[in-house]
């Protein structure tokens, strides 16, 4: 399944922080993603969202993804936020209160094709006793 998406990824960059282990932090994540730096934060877009997917499936958290992504689903977008120290460990660490006293990665996916919902199934699919079901097939 071919998506049409655009992620756009920021992350404060603060006095005490390296700016290159955010960046690391974001790339690790999100290969591809170039961050650039601006006004105190680092900014990146990606298009594809497979190295996230793989990590939610290797940390078998894909119903808590599910859960994030259908409760920050806005129209045809979906956003969630990342812990960074997790980020920069290879480990998908969602943000659900307050962030951490490191901050966050806060990413936010646009859907032009398929449908949002198609995408988030792609991404996090719905599982059934543990076990994601392949909504690609259907």
């Amino acid at each position: 399944m071919i998506h049409s998406i655009d992620v756009e990824i920021t992350a404060p960059v603060y006095d005490t922080e390296v700016t290159d282990r955010i960046a690391e932090s974001i790339s690790t994540i999100f290969p591809g993603a170039d961050p650039e730096k601006r006004h105190g934060e680092l900014t990146a877009t990606v298009h594809d969202l497979e190295q996230f997917s793989q990590l939610l499936h290797r940390h078998e958290i894909l119903d808590t993804a599910r859960g994030v992504f259908f409760d920050n689903k806005r129209g045809d977008s979906f956003s969630f936020r990342l812990n960074k120290q997790a980020a920069f460990e290879g480990v998908v660490n969602f943000v659900v209160d307050e962030p951490g006293e490191l901050g966050e990665i806060s990413v936010h996916v646009s859907v032009s094709d398929p449908a949002v919902e198609d995408v988030i199934d792609h991404i996090a699919p719905p599982t059934q006793e543990g076990q994601p079901l392949d909504t690609d097939d259907a």
